[in-house]
């Protein structure tokens, strides 16, 4: 399908502005600062969107439920935000979160993970399976939650999926992963391939940014890359997007052959030439409003199909 003008003009402005930009930053404080002042400039909140605070189990996990008036009834999306570990918040990814959590049906749900550097491995995957937890604790069924995340919460999302399998919990309903970054070696292909054409990602700073997080922890553990991850029963219904331009690529490709190996549903939308995350800029962008409808439909296909057992 042909890009919008739109997204023709976003993808180029980013590769020539934001992109050198991310490539100079290495103050983590400093960087989250920018994206937060990004995000309210060019991520809206949706109409009629309700956003509550919350705390999740017995450590008091700071979170935050993101809705849309009347579009939230069929259960609960628990959604990973983005970041590289480092930035990211639920302030940065509130009208995201609410708007694929409508587009499917669900109330979302943000939980506030600690981040790198403060915090590094594995902080960020445990508070994740204790929101999980929590909401199993108070009586959500699985089959009425959904997993969601972008980048490396994504990626995040994924890891949350095999290790709740692992220990034995209930999978969800369903995973939708925007962008994820699954593979902390950068052993994929289009981190060379596309170094030069990924219109934000700075493929130079992604071993240093992880380093952030991994904190000298092996890049190849599964809870860290899951595409590494063994499965102990087949994954949830999965379903993927990821830019044919960005370095990225492969990790989402390979992610994907993974899962369906595994026993798992699992489905890949390769896009042209858009920006790391587009569906970030919906309304901004035709394709980010267009990828959120997909994915929200297939999460609501997803719902109520099994109890959460293999």
């Amino acid at each position: 399908m042909p890009r919008s003008l739109r997204a023709r003009l976003l993808t180029a402005a980013s590769r020539v502005l934001m992109k050198p930009l991310i490539a100079r930053e290495r103050d983590p404080r400093a960087a989250r600062a920018r994206f937060l002042r990004m995000a309210r400039r060019v991520a809206p909140d949706p109409p009629l969107a309700i956003f509550l605070p919350d705390r999740l189990g017995q450590a008091g996990l700071p979170a935050l439920w993101a809705s849309v008036a009347g579009r939230g009834d069929a259960g609960v999306l628990l959604y990973l935000h983005g970041g590289a570990f480092v930035m990211g918040s639920p302030r940065t990814h509130r009208a995201l979160a609410a708007r694929l959590g409508a587009a499917a049906g669900l109330s979302a749900l943000i939980p506030h993970y600690r981040r790198a550097p403060e915090h590094p491995f594995p902080a960020a995957l445990e508070d994740a399976l204790a929101a999980y937890r929590a909401l199993l604790a108070r009586g959500y069924r699985p089959g009425r939650i959904a997993f969601a995340g972008d980048s490396a919460g994504g990626g995040l999302a994924l890891a949350m999926a095999a290790a709740a399998v692992q220990e034995g919990l209930p999978r969800p309903a369903g995973l939708v992963a925007f962008s994820p970054l699954v593979d902390l070696t950068f052993s994929g292909a289009s981190w060379s391939e596309n170094r030069g054409r990924d219109a934000l990602l700075p493929a130079e700073l992604a071993p240093e940014v992880a380093a952030f997080w991994l904190n000298g922890a092996n890049p190849a553990d599964p809870r860290a890359s899951p595409l590494l991850a063994d499965w102990a029963a087949p994954p949830p219904p999965a379903l993927l997007f990821v830019a044919e331009s960005e370095v990225l690529r492969d990790d989402a490709v390979r992610m994907v052959a993974r899962l369906r190996a595994a026993g798992g549903r699992a489905e890949l939308r390769l896009a042209g030439d858009l920006p790391h995350v587009w569906p970030w800029l919906c309304p901004w962008l035709p394709e980010g409003c267009a990828t959120i409808a997909e994915a929200g439909s297939f999460l609501a296909g997803c719902l109520g199909e099994f109890d959460g057992t293999p």
